[in-house]
């Protein structure tokens, strides 16, 4: 009898571990391509320095140089405010998008908007993407020091944008594991 109960254990432990490992390699090959959103106002789009020199493409352009298989799409619209990026979330963020990139900018204020209703909005374009198990990192603009401003001290420069795409490198890379390195 014990040995029948061992034996039972044994192929319970067993299919255990086979279902866990497939569960992990499932997660692993999911997580070797990494397609990401950027959504925001001028400063996601590029306003001043153009999207080839936006964060977005320079975040993907230094995910790929470590070898991370990477796709960041741009999905910044000039004077857009939080309120225009709840309305278009679900047609800017395709299926398949693992991360977003939410910056809500400062157009809500500068528009005569409230900060209730700004916040209001962050927070259902989190639930929203969240409920579809997309992973959301929110930054403000304060992120950027005002020295890495253009002329109107709205919009980042080239050196903000490097620096911006630095500090989202860091927090992608923290949860991810590189993909064999890109060729040259």
């Amino acid at each position: 009898m014990r040995a029948a109960l061992r034996a039972q254990r044994a192929l319970l432990v067993g299919v255990s571990i086979t279902l866990l490992s497939f569960v992990f390699l499932n997660d692993i090959a999911a997580a070797d391509v990494m397609n990401i959103v950027a959504l925001g106002a001028s400063n996601t789009a590029g306003w001043g320095v153009g999207s080839r020199n936006a964060y977005p493409a320079q975040l993907e352009a230094m995910l790929r140089s470590r070898g991370y298989d990477a796709h960041v799409a741009n999905a910044g619209v000039s004077f857009d405010t939080t309120s225009g990026m709840l309305g278009r979330v679900d047609s800017a963020v395709p299926p398949g998008t693992s991360i977003v990139i939410l910056n809500p900018g400062g157009n809500d204020l500068r528009f005569f908007g409230s900060k209730e209703q700004r916040d209001a909005n962050i927070a259902a374009i989190v639930t929203r993407l969240r409920s579809r198990h997309i992973k959301v990192i929110v930054f403000e603009n304060t992120v950027v020091p005002a020295a890495h401003y253009q002329w109107d001290g709205i919009h980042f420069n080239s050196d903000g944008h490097a620096l911006l795409a630095s500090y989202l490198m860091r927090q992608l890379t923290a949860a991810a594991k590189p993909s064999k390195p890109t060729e040259k």
